[in-house]
């Protein structure tokens, strides 16, 4: 039991850390300087629910759908873990993870409405990383507990994210961009870490040999 629930909240950790809301503030700041205050709340609302929305989407049918293209989960774990990787590199470079947003996608965000679902909830917060992760996890926690879990966990995301986005104007003035920066590159360490448990879990599958203990 003890060790179900460390896996459990490791799982919501590794969430909290992709979907990164504080890192987001700079990318909302930017496109809500010129909205109406009414207007940054309810992007803010919108964003929120599209990101608890994709979530649990992700864990609830993410099997299906790789079951659908033929996709064994040993493959897309590494597949998954490379790519958290590549967005713990960057955040401990705190720099904006490419995969997530491209600097054309923020150009169109400023000239059309609704840039609370795109880009600021997908795919700069619930990104392909953390869809990636909530498929991932759905496949290991295979009772209903385990899913139940990650649909909680995804309510408790987008409360998260409402929250942080809610407080953006007072937490940006007092972290400054240095204290976003120092959070970030913490968060992208332990994001890290668990990457490479992802990839290393999916190797083993892939490859059993390389469990093989050589006294």
């Amino acid at each position: 039991m003890n060790n179900e629930f460390t896996e459990y909240l490791k799982a919501f950790i590794s969430l909290i850390f992709i979907v990164n809301p504080l890192g987001a503030i700079p990318v909302f700041l930017s496109l809500a300087q010129h909205q109406a205050e009414a207007m940054n709340r309810h992007m803010i609302r919108i964003s929120a629910i599209t990101v608890t929305t994709v979530l649990v989407t992700a864990s609830v049918l993410g099997d299906e759908i790789l079951k659908f293209f033929g996709i064994s989960i040993p493959s897309f774990r590494v597949g998954g873990g490379i790519l958290l990787l590549l967005m713990a590199i960057s955040m401990m470079h705190a720099k904006a993870e490419g995969s997530r947003h491209t600097e054309e996608e923020m150009a169109e965000a400023v000239e059309r409405e609704g840039i609370s679902v795109v880009p600021l909830a997908v795919p700069v917060l619930a990104g392909p990383g953390a869809i990636s992760t909530m498929i991932i996890y759905s496949n290991r926690f295979t009772q209903w507990k385990g899913l139940l879990f990650l649909i909680l966990s995804s309510l408790l995301v987008g409360i998260i994210t409402w929250v942080t986005l809610s407080m953006a104007m007072p937490l940006s003035r007092l972290m400054g961009k240095t204290g976003i920066n120092v959070v970030t590159r913490i968060m992208g360490l332990l994001l890290a870490s668990i990457a490479i448990e992802f990839i290393a879990g999916g190797l083993l599958i892939l490859f059993p040999g390389l469990a093989a203990h050589n006294p």
